[in-house]
């Protein structure tokens, strides 16, 4: 594979950091909170509240990738999918006031937000998941002829 230069593999290793940082820090969260209130706590909130280190994981990541000629179709397709959803939920939460608070948080256009929100935190494991396969394409040795 060209552009498997150590620079590349920094930038797929940082892009990884980020792009998952918002889903283990939820993880995390949720264990430890739920551990301390004696009940399920998690905030599910949490992974938009940090689109931006998911944005430069992402967008290190699809450095990586083009630079490594490996996995950019998939990281440009869960980038895609990051910035449609979580506007679209957020959209869909301003014009239908459920960001100002003039409707109650229930009915057709609050699972509508949650399954944006919901859709949103699977395009980032799409790319979370497109980072680890670029990790293990870019740190993969190289059989020679003889297969040693």
């Amino acid at each position: 594979m060209a552009g498997k230069s150590v620079f590349t593999r920094i930038l797929a290793i940082a892009g990884v950091l980020f792009a998952c940082f918002p889903i283990l820090a939820t993880i995390i969260t949720a264990i430890f909170g739920s551990i301390q209130a004696r009940r399920l706590r998690v905030d599910y909130l949490m992974p938009a509240e940090l689109f931006g280190a998911a944005l430069l994981g992402t967008l290190l990541l699809l450095w990586a990738a083009f630079r490594a000629r490996s996995r950019h179709i998939l990281i440009i397709w869960g980038l895609v999918g990051m910035l449609v959803l979580l506007f679209g939920s957020q959209g869909v939460a301003m014009a239908s006031g459920l960001a100002s608070g003039r409707i109650e948080p229930f009915g057709f256009w609050w699972v509508l937000v949650l399954a944006l929100l919901g859709g949103y935190i699977i395009a980032l494991l799409v790319v979370d998941v497109a980072g680890i396969l670029l990790l293990r394409d870019l740190f993969a040795r190289r059989k020679n002829i003889e297969g040693v």
